[in-house]
This record gives C-alpha cells, sequence and structure tokens, in this order.
C-alpha cells in the first residue's frame, strides 16, 4: 500500500519543477507560467515557489537531467514544501532516472501533481512508496485562458484539500480538446467545448475494484524494462494517450508491448479517457477490445471516455487509492480519503 501525503491548506508552500520539458522558463511562455502560479496563489490561497532550475529555459534544462532530478530531490527534501506541482509534460522525464535516490522520496511523502510525461515521475515516486496524482499542470491547466474550468478547480480541492473520502466521480457536462497556440494574443479567448457523452462501458459488467495506477500510454511503453516498472497485479489500471495521436497500428503495438511487459497479467478493469480531441475514439476502442480478446481478457471490465488525460477539463486519479467502477451506472467512486 501506498503512503498517502498530507493534505494542502491555504498558506501552505508549493513548489513547481520543470522535470521534462523546460518550456515554463523560455521567454515566449515565462508569461503563462506567472498566470498559472498567480491562479494556484489566488485560487488555492498556496505560496509557490520554484526549484533552483525550474524556469532555467527548455534547452538547458534539455542538456542537465541530473539537475532535473536535482530539483525533485530539493522539493521533497525541504520541510516547508508540503506539495510538488508539474509546470508541464514532454518526452525527456525518463533521463532522470539514473540520478534518482527513491530513499530520499520515500523519506517525505507529499503531494505531487502532474500527467502526461510526468507518469515517470509517478513511477518513481510508487517505487518510494508514495501515492501521487494524475492531474493538472502549471502550464496547461492552472494557466487555461481566461480561468482554471471549475470542474478542474472542484476536483484539485476534493482530492488535495480534503482528506475525507472522495466519493462518486461524476463526469464533466462539457468538454474541450481544441488547441489554441500559447500566445499572450489568445490568453482572453475561451476554447469551443463539447457536451460530455458521459461514460462508455466497453465490456465487462458487475463492479470492478482495485488500487489504482496506470499514466499515459506511450510514457508508460518508454518505461518497459526499466527500475520503474510497476506490479500491477490485482489494479484498477487507468489510461490515456498523448496530444500526439498515436496511429491505431501504433496504439495496436504500444498495447501489444504492454501485455508482453505484464501490464495486464493480473488487472479487476481498465479506465480509458477520452482520446485527445476524441481523434481515433472509434478505432482506439475497436482496437482495445480486439487485443484484450486476444489475450483472453474479453469479460475484463472497461470504461471509455473518462475526462483525464489531455483533454479538458480534467478529474484527479490518485495512486495506489482503491476505485470502484460500477458497470451497470457507469459510475467512478473513490470511497476513501486519498491524502491524510
Amino acid at each position: 500500500m501506498l503512503e498517502k501525503p498530507r493534505h494542502l491548506e491555504p498558506g501552505d508552500t508549493v513548489a513547481t519543477v520543470s522535470l521534462s520539458w523546460g518550456g515554463a522558463g523560455d521567454a515566449e511562455l515565462l508569461w503563462r507560467y506567472e498566470v498559472g502560479k498567480k491562479r494556484l496563489e489566488d485560487v488555492f490561497g498556496l505560496k509557490v515557489v520554484e526549484m533552483e532550475h525550474t524556469l532555467k529555459g527548455s534547452a538547458y534544462l534539455k542538456e542537465h537531467p541530473h539537475l532535473r532530478a536535482q530539483d525533485l530531490h530539493q522539493a521533497f527534501s525541504d520541510a516547508e514544501v508540503k506539495a510538488v506541482f508539474s509546470c508541464i509534460g514532454g518526452d525527456d522525464s525518463i533521463r532522470m532516472l539514473p540520478y534518482i535516490d527513491y530513499e530520499l522520496l520515500s523519506h517525505s511523502p507529499k503531494v505531487f501533481l502532474g500527467y502526461s510525461d510526468s507518469t515517470v515521475t509517478h513511477l518513481m515516486l510508487t517505487k518510494a512508496g508514495i501515492s501521487s496524482f494524475y492531474g493538472p499542470s502549471v502550464l496547461a491547466e492552472f494557466a487555461e485562458n481566461l480561468a482554471i474550468y471549475p470542474y478542474t478547480e472542484a476536483w484539485v480541492r476534493k482530492t488535495l484539500f480534503s482528506n475525507k473520502p472522495v466519493g462518486p466521480v461524476a463526469m464533466p457536462s462539457h468538454w474541450t480538446g481544441e488547441r489554441l497556440p500559447w500566445t499572450e494574443q489568445n490568453r482572453t479567448k475561451a476554447k469551443s467545448m463539447i457536451v460530455h457523452e458521459g461514460v462508455e462501458v466497453l465490456q465487462g459488467e458487475g463492479v470492478m475494484e482495485g488500487s489504482l495506477m496506470g499514466g499515459c500510454l506511450e510514457v508508460l511503453e518508454m518505461c518497459i524494462g526499466t527500475e520503474i516498472w510497476p506490479d500491477c497485479t490485482d489494479c484498477l489500471l487507468f489510461l490515456e494517450t498523448s496530444e500526439e495521436s498515436i496511429p491505431p497500428k501504433r496504439f495496436q503495438y504500444m498495447l501489444n508491448r504492454l501485455f508482453s511487459a505484464g501490464f495486464f497479467d493480473a488487472p479487476r478493469g481498465l479506465l480509458f479517457a477520452k482520446p485527445y480531441q476524441g481523434i481515433y475514439q472509434q478505432e482506439y476502442h475497436a482496437i482495445l477490445k480486439k487485443t484484450l480478446s486476444d489475450h483472453g481478457l474479453s469479460d475484463l471490465p472497461v470504461a471509455a471516455n473518462l475526462a483525464f488525460g489531455h483533454n479538458e477539463p480534467m478529474f484527479i486519479l490518485p495512486y495506489g487509492a482503491q476505485g470502484f467502477f460500477d458497470c451497470r451506472t457507469g459510475m467512478l467512486s473513490l470511497p476513501e480519503p486519498v491524502v491524510s
């Protein structure tokens, strides 16, 4: 069982980190980082600090993965820091692995929040015995044009600021995958919203229950064979795909890679997010069912179109927490507190 970090309170100090792409410190995006930072301070009452290299920029951080790892260690070692929020994902967190001190991380459980390439950091913390949270980043969701989506804000409060049972996870009424370039000219432009059609049960019946484990498919594939590859036995798995919208053949290849690595050895069920912008949604669903059937899992409960990952708004998934999904009602529930 993973150790739950302490819940957050207004006035707590949160450290921002750039553990993959360092765009938060690039001149053309620094304004957006400041928007996200101010929202964390004004909306949630947090005190936000940067680690030494958070804003060094993408070119510098690409060349220094050991300094990104150093920032992670510093954030977890600093007693004043109560949570660590990822600025953004990318595709380079995996290069921190040779420099990670798991014992150091295990001594200081605290909230870590991020998604996409942050899957790597989540698996590092899982190896260190700490629960972490698959959810919004500073540059994307907290710095969203006009305001944080109310649904996302509510889930940050519900999961990170309260040590009460989380309860049912209703989907948002609307969603968007629209991409607007991150320019100051676009900062007051609202994205187009689409009615959310709700959760779709692709196969299976009854209630699936297990410890939550998963992440971004493309990043999980990078982690196969590494020291952070998780034991997914009896887990309620969750998967999403990135904004790259990988072609269906590549999607099938990656699923088979996960099968060969033991990801699907003894699952309780699978939660699958709505693909970015809904691209290849039907193709992914068909391939997922066919691949599961090919591996003898045609009865595994699978729920799709969930609101986590690369669309907005999003709820938050806590690693290691107990999750329940009722195929009869289409409702996901987190029946326990996910922070202490």
